[in-house]
């Protein structure tokens, strides 16, 4: 099988090396796209660098606009190419839809997968219609997605869960460390420059008030020099791990941990870390939230259809408010143990899924549809 893939920030590598790798067992595949270093490790060769389409929020995007486009140009040139049996564009979801998009004018019978749905249930759910032409298929890693998308008009759509369940979620629990904090500023450079002079800050502020804490601070490689540069300057005694198995070590250690909205949020339930969640907005997307007002914004909150984890979404930085948001569950072991409590359901929701939407396996999904529409 000739297998096209394409992942634009660590998550979907993460989701991609699976699916790679749970299809090597079952058939002999030829690997081209773009991905970061879990594919590479599963086999893939990297048409140009991942983090180049690490973009978050509509000032990155525009910032970054002409390599987008130029990337946009090189990814489709490749699939008209290689002349792959079945397309796979894991999340990056607007540069996904362009690529799919383009590809359908010159392929209308190739399979086209998109794996992660986007937020038609949250955020655009005129996008469900939009794609629908496009994909021939979607791989949702939440079991309310199916239900959602079908209602709004998108693809076919498929449960097959998410990755950092099983892989988080089946290790043997370590011990805590009571004294350890976990802080987590996201995953794309855009994030992490709003995010980390605040985290630091705040857990300056938090240090201050319990001397004894110590912090570990898990980030991508490519990130590690902006990260350590800016606790130096600040002055913060803070360890930093870059490998993933260090890192999720790290979050599974931790007594709790104040994370930058986004999958890594998912990634704590699964390792069972009671967390504050926060978020700072670039200039754009606060009007986007002032239109459509959702109910919550963090995963475990959405999944659960309940405020399990306290939301901070900050228009600019305030350390102030986010330091009190993790005073307040330091300072509250019931509080902490009611969303340990909370973050098992979700293991068990994302296992099995919904009965109107069953977990599926993603490797099974790509060989029916390659094999149907051969």
């Amino acid at each position: 099988m000739r297998l096209f893939i394409l992942a634009g920030e660590p998550s979907g590598d993460r989701i991609g090396a699976a699916l790679v790798t749970a299809l090597r067992q079952r058939t002999v595949i030829e690997l081209t796209g773009i991905g970061g270093p879990a594919l590479g490790e599963a086999g893939l060769e990297s048409i140009f660098p991942m983090h180049d389409l690490s973009v978050m929020g509509y000032t990155d995007v525009l910032a970054r606009l002409p390599l987008l486009l130029w990337r946009l140009n090189q990814t489709v040139a490749a699939i008209r190419r290689t002349r792959p049996d079945i397309v796979v564009l894991i999340d990056a979801q607007e540069f996904s839809y362009r690529v799919g998009r383009a590809v359908r004018r010159f392929a209308l019978g190739l399979p086209i997968l998109l794996y992660v749905a986007p937020t038609v249930w949250g955020w655009k759910p005129e996008r469900a219609g939009m794609i629908a032409p496009i994909f021939t298929e979607v791989l949702a890693v939440f079991p309310f997605e199916p239900a959602a998308m079908a209602r709004l008009g998108g693809p076919p759509t498929s449960y097959v869960g998410h990755p950092a369940i099983g892989r988080l979620g089946a290790a043997p629990a370590p011990g805590r460390e009571a004294d350890l904090l976990a802080l987590l500023p996201g995953s794309r450079p855009g994030e992490v420059r709003r995010h980390l002079p605040m985290l630091i800050e705040t857990a300056a502020l938090l240090r201050a008030d319990m001397p004894e804490l110590r912090f570990v601070l898990p980030t991508l490689p490519m990130l590690e020099p902006m990260v350590r540069a800016a606790a130096k300057t600040r002055g913060l005694d803070v360890a930093i791990v870059t490998g993933r198995g260090e890192a999720e070590a790290a979050m599974r250690r931790a007594m709790m941990a104040v994370a930058a909205m986004g999958t890594v949020t998912l990634e704590l339930a699964a390792a069972g870390t009671p967390m504050v969640a926060f978020y700072v907005a670039d200039r754009i997307q606060p009007r986007l939230y002032d239109r459509i007002r959702p109910r919550f914004v963090s995963l475990p909150n959405i999944l659960l259809d309940r405020p399990v984890v306290e939301e901070l979404l900050f228009r600019a930085p305030d350390a102030i408010r986010l330091a009190k948001g993790a005073l307040r569950l330091l300072r509250d072991p019931d509080a902490r143990q009611a969303q340990r409590r909370a973050f098992a359901e979700i293991r068990q929701l994302m296992a099995q899924g919904l009965p109107d939407a069953p977990r599926v396996d993603a490797a099974d999904r790509v060989l029916a549809l390659t094999r149907r529409l051969a």
